[in-house]
């Protein structure tokens, strides 16, 4: 028969186990638990001076330590070269912008967003900026809005878009910002050359050319004045020495004749500069226009000039239609003609061969509509000589301008059989030619021809409007 536990014993085991645990264990636990605390504590720099070792590592590209210590000791010796370098970049900026600032001509610079960085005094003055706005800009503000000037905005468009330098011209016209109370402000034609900068930046120098054109002006009002002054007493001269001529001692008659043709001559100056004066104070204006048969006008100027052909025994080999209607001023144009076929006889050798050209431009190009922009016909004159130099191209028609011995008329003026009297020119005529073509709307080029060698002078005319 089993024995029951009382309770008295049951209630001193439950005792037995909730007495308190043994101190030392206690301890032992606790300091463990402090040691493992300590270790993170003190630890925990080393690990994360562990990971920046490994990430410094990872940026110099070495697993070796030595190595990335050397690099390391070079980054820390190139440093003040480089903050050096940076305080002189800072210097010469500085420098930069006050050159920019002192400069006598404009200078603005705009983002890829056509906003304002920086401008100069100057382009203050020019555009009517604001003075505030002078420097460099805290808040950068659209071109558009500071300056009321589309020309100069499509410069800088240009110039962004074609990567290269661009220049243009124009008119600046000031807005009154009151229409209820305009006020008049200065206009003035401006000259811009817009160069484009890294990050689609574009800087612009600005150039005022009012004091150039007012130099113009008055020198072709000089001129015209001078050449009607001149036309009424030279016109008595030659009157004078063409009545004494047959009443002379044949002896001295030699001398009459010379002061009849320098006389000539000078009428002929005067009379290129009052042309010129007339087509240049007003360009497209005066002319007297009509159908004119253009192969036929070649032929007639061709004429016209024929015994100065054979004196050097040249001939003229003309290429184009036989019939070919277009619209211009008879007289003005047969003046043309006269001048580049008496510059191509001049200028050739020889029994040489001058070449002209009529090509007209929808004829040349069968399989091609043309439209309203294409020329309506290009007229070339090739001579037979040794063509321009490279010098003097650039300054072929310019007034008075001369070309060099190769091309010099009185060095040609020395062929045999050549008359020394028509070595004389006035240096006008090709000015004249140009006028009289621009008068047209068309343009006149000069090159050296690359197959024949020889001065090679093209001329294109537009096609005249519809009505």
């Amino acid at each position: 028969m089993s024995k029951s536990l009382s309770p008295t014993v049951g209630k001193e085991r439950r005792r037995d186990s909730l007495a308190p645990m043994n101190p030392w264990t206690v301890a032992v636990f606790w300091y463990f638990l402090g040691l493992v605390t300590g270790g993170l504590v003190l630890g925990w720099p080393y690990v994360r001076q562990w990971q920046r070792q490994r990430r410094i590592l990872s940026l110099l590209q070495t697993a070796s330590w030595p190595v990335a210590l050397g690099r390391l000791s070079q980054l820390v010796m190139a440093h003040p070269e480089q903050q050096e370098q940076i305080d002189q970049l800072g210097t010469h900026r500085a420098t930069l912008e006050q050159v920019l600032q002192a400069a006598p001509v404009g200078y603005l610079q705009v983002d890829e967003e056509n906003q304002l960085i920086w401008c100069n005094e100057e382009a203050t003055r020019l555009l009517h900026i604001s003075s505030s706005l002078a420097g460099a800009l805290q808040q950068r503000r659209l071109l558009l809005e500071v300056v009321r000037s589309y020309e100069l905005d499509a410069l800088i468009d240009e110039a962004r878009d074609q990567q290269q330098p661009c220049q243009r011209e124009w008119m600046l016209y000031q807005i009154s910002p009151d229409p209820l109370h305009p006020q008049e402000k200065p206009t003035y034609p401006l000259r811009g050359y817009a160069l484009p900068l890294r990050g689609r930046e574009v800087g612009v120098f600005l150039e005022n050319r009012q004091e150039t054109e007012l130099l113009v002006q008055q020198r072709d009002r000089w001129t015209s004045d001078v050449a009607h002054e001149l036309k009424t007493p030279l016109t008595s001269i030659r009157l004078v020495a063409e009545t004494l001529q047959p009443r002379v001692d044949p002896t001295l008659k030699v001398w009459l004749d010379r002061l009849i043709n320098e006389t000539i001559r000078l009428s002929n100056l005067v009379e290129d500069l009052l042309n010129l004066s007339r087509l240049q104070g007003s360009p497209g204006q005066g002319l007297t226009l009509k159908s004119v048969d253009l192969p036929q006008l070649i032929q007639s100027a061709w004429h016209s000039l024929e015994p100065l052909a054979q004196v050097k025994q040249l001939t003229l080999d003309y290429e184009g239609p036989s019939t070919y209607l277009a619209c211009l001023d008879e007289t003005l144009f047969h003046r043309v003609l006269l001048n580049l076929m008496d510059n191509a006889i001049k200028h050739s050798p020889k029994a040489a061969t001058i070449y002209v050209r009529l090509v007209p431009y929808p004829n040349a190009r069968p399989n091609t509509l043309a439209t309203a922009t294409d020329p309506l016909l290009a007229v070339d004159v090739i001579d037979g000589g040794s063509g321009f130099s490279p010098r003097d191209l650039p300054h072929i028609f310019d007034r008075f301008y001369r070309a060099d011995l190769s091309r010099s008329r009185s060095d040609l003026a020395s062929t045999e059989g050549f008359p020394t009297d028509r070595g004389q020119g006035t240096g006008l005529g090709l000015a004249i030619v140009q006028q009289i073509v621009e008068a047209h709307g068309g343009t006149i080029t000069a090159n050296n021809h690359p197959e024949l060698g020889g001065a090679w002078l093209r001329l294109t005319l537009p096609r005249p409007d519809p009505d």
